[in-house]
C-alpha cells in the first residue's frame, strides 16, 4: 500500500471513513460481504495476520512510518492528512492513530470451526458490542478454541467489538451458528456436551460440573437481561451456576465468562489421559 497524502475530502475512496455506521459497512457492495473497521496499529497487524484484506488505511502524520510496514504486501491507498481533517471525515477524533477499512472475510461452516476444539464458548443473542469484545479476549487469554455466535448476537466485527476484546476477535476462530434447538443437536452429534449458564432449579454450580468435567464442552452464554432463553436451556445436557455471595445472583456476562471458561479449562488440562 502506499501514502496518499489530502488536503480535501474530495476522493470518493474516503467514504469507508466518512461516519459510515458498522451496519452500512456490511451492506457495502463492493467488496462483496462488505467491510468492517481496524482501529489502531495493533488491530490493524492482527487483522492482516489473521489474512484479512485491508482496502485502505487512514492514519495520522505521526503513524505513518509505523502503519506502512504493516500494510506493505496489500495494494491500496494510505490516505493521511492533518488531524482536523480527519476528525472531520470520520466524526470523531482518531486518538488510536489509524484506521483500516478492511474486507470481511466469509465465516466458515461451524463443523470447520469446532473440529479440533476441546472448549468452545456460545454466545446467544448478546447485543452489547462491549460485552462480546470482553468475551473474546477471554477465551483468548484463557485457551478457548472458538466462539459460536447465535443469528441474534451482536457482530464481533463491530469496531467497539474488535476495540475492546484487544484485537482477538481477529484471532479466535469464530462463526454463526443456527437456531435451537438444531443448532445444539449439531454441537452434540460432534460430541460436545452443552453447559447452559443459567440459574434454573436443576442448576449445578460450577465446581461440581468441573469435577468430573466432559472432554470437549461447549459453555453457552445468554444475553445481558434475561439470559439464555428457554430454548438454549432446554438444548442443554446441563445447566451451571456460579455459586455466589451477599444476595447477589449472577454476574455481568462477560466477567462469567472468565470465571466459567478459567474452572472448565483449567479441570480440562488436568484431565487424565485415557
Amino acid at each position: 500500500m502506499h501514502a496518499v497524502r489530502i488536503d480535501s475530502l474530495d476522493d470518493p475512496r474516503l467514504d469507508d471513513f466518512a461516519r459510515l455506521t458498522d451496519v452500512a459497512l456490511r451492506r457495502v457492495t463492493e467488496p462483496e460481504g462488505g467491510l468492517y473497521i481496524a482501529e489502531s496499529n495493533t488491530v490493524i497487524e492482527r487483522a492482516v495476520r489473521a489474512g484479512h484484506v485491508p482496502r485502505s488505511v487512514l492514519v495520522q502524520e505521526k503513524w505513518l512510518d509505523s502503519v506502512l510496514p504493516l500494510v506493505a504486501d496489500h495494494d491500496g491507498p494510505v490516505f493521511v492528512g492533518p488531524d482536523a481533517l480527519l476528525e472531520e471525515l470520520t466524526g470523531f477524533r482518531m486518538h488510536r492513530g489509524a484506521l483500516a477499512a478492511v474486507q470481511r472475510p466469509e465465516l466458515p461452516e461451524v463443523a470447520d470451526v469446532v473440529r479440533d476444539a476441546k472448549l468452545v464458548v456460545v454466545l446467544e443473542d448478546i447485543v452489547d458490542h462491549t460485552n462480546v469484545g470482553a468475551v473474546f479476549r477471554s477465551v483468548a487469554g484463557l485457551g478457548a478454541d472458538a466462539v459460536l455466535v447465535s443469528p441474534r448476537c451482536a457482530d464481533p466485527l463491530y469496531r467497539r467489538s474488535v476495540r475492546v476484546s484487544m484485537g482477538t476477535v481477529l484471532q479466535v476462530p469464530w462463526t454463526r451458528i443456527g437456531e435451537w434447538p438444531a443448532a445444539g443437536e449439531d454441537l452434540r452429534a460432534q460430541g460436545f456436551h452443552l453447559a447452559a449458564m443459567a440459574l434454573t432449579d436443576r442448576s449445578v454450580d460450577l465446581d461440581a460440573f468441573v469435577a468430573d468435567v466432559p472432554e470437549r464442552v461447549a459453555l453457552v452464554m445468554g444475553t445481558e437481561g434475561r439470559g439464555l432463553t428457554d430454548a438454549a436451556v432446554a438444548s442443554a445436557d446441563t445447566t451451571v451456576r456460579i455459586p455466589m455471595a451477599h444476595g447477589v445472583d449472577s454476574l455481568n456476562v462477560a466477567a462469567a465468562s472468565a470465571v466459567g471458561l478459567w474452572a472448565v479449562a483449567h479441570a480440562q488440562r488436568s484431565r487424565p489421559a485415557s
